[in-house]
């Protein structure tokens, strides 16, 4: 089968491998039809995340068709339409009763990290029948894939542990894809100001379509003092980090106003100071967090009801072939425009 493999730092490349088989009672091989790129992609390609080595197959996100399930699985069989979940979990171990399948112990975020991933024609599925969802009737396949990462990701991470609520204020500090999806599930709960924060005019356009009340180019260096002057000098009850980079952490700590949360979604690979002489009296929470994926069935329903729609993330669309002119045009989304690209083996 063809697939997309991390070659080390900054090296990558479109390889002929074998079709995976299953290893273990739990396993489903899953024909992927269609698969997408992620920021924490780009993050494994820099080299930040050291758990993954050289030799990997990427992705992490996608729907597809079991092709054949090990006899211990009993909630699909070949044929079956299902999304992937970017979250392997046993459903038995401490961690997954906790609701905190991140930390499975035989699972977690290992799909496209320690184990080969969804960029590619087949992917081994370990313990599907708690990895897997079943894909509705008559269900959009493109919105289903952003419901693998990007939005249980910007809802839970940002969202969730940024505590929004009715007529609070929000600032989304990176209009990314990540951003945008917090963005969109942020509007559940009814904020009263969402202020997004970016240095990209298009990005931000694209935001105040998606429902943000305020936009702000952080290119002059004045986010804070704008954000400061939007929320008359108070700054914002959640301020949520969609980059991973150090400034912008660094510029959630100085939106934040007393009492609020800073919730970091963002993917870092370089420490980040912290000004806690500036915050230990203020009444601040940092949160971190790595999505459980725990709300996905009750996105998959908000989407079918077409309470949100996430195929306004997709930009582009691109076959298995083309998979290095994705990442290329994913990489360059400044110049590109990109947000999300779909993938269709």
């Amino acid at each position: 089968m063809k697939a997309f493999v991390y070659r080390g730092p900054g090296l990558k490349s479109v390889e002929d491998r074998p079709k995976p088989k299953v290893q273990a009672s739990g396993d489903a091989i899953v024909k992927i039809v269609k698969t997408t790129i992620c920021g924490t992609d780009l993050h494994i390609l820099k080299g930040d995340v050291a758990t993954c080595a050289p030799g990997r197959i990427l992705g992490h996100e996608g729907v597809g068709i079991i092709d054949s399930v090990g006899p211990g699985v009993t909630a699909f069989r070949a044929g079956d339409r299902v999304l992937i979940s970017c979250i392997s979990s046993c459903g038995k171990c401490e961690y997954c009763r906790r609701g905190m399948y991140s930390h499975c112990t035989t699972g977690g975020w290992i799909l496209g990290n320690e184990i080969d991933g969804t960029q590619a024609e087949y992917v081994r599925i370990p313990h599907a029948d708690t990895s897997l969802y079943p894909i509705p009737e008559g269900a959009d396949e493109e919105a289903l894939v952003m419901l693998s990462d990007i939005l249980p990701t910007g809802f839970e991470c940002g969202v969730l542990n940024g505590k929004v609520a009715p007529g609070s204020t929000v600032a989304i500090v990176g209009s990314g894809p990540i951003g945008l999806a917090a963005l969109l599930t942020a509007q559940f709960y009814s904020p009263a100001e969402i202020i997004m924060i970016d240095l990209d005019d298009s990005r931000l356009g694209i935001a105040r379509q998606f429902g943000a009340t305020q936009t702000v180019n952080s290119a002059n260096g004045k986010a804070a003092e704008t954000v400061k002057a939007l929320t008359g000098g108070r700054g914002v009850d959640t301020a949520i980090e969609a980059v991973g980079v150090p400034a912008t952490f660094q510029l959630c700590e100085t939106l934040i106003a007393p009492g609020g949360v800073i919730a970091n979604i963002g993917v870092h690979g370089q420490k980040v100071e912290l000004y806690l002489e500036r915050l230990w009296s203020q009444n601040i929470t940092i949160t971190t967090r790595l999505v459980d994926t725990v709300t996905t069935p009750m996105l998959l329903k908000t989407v079918q009801s077409k309470k949100i729609d996430p195929t306004r993330l997709i930009t582009h669309r691109f076959t298995l072939d083309q998979i290095l002119d994705a990442y290329d045009t994913f990489e360059r989304a400044a110049e590109t425009q990109a947000l999300k690209v779909i993938i269709a083996t």
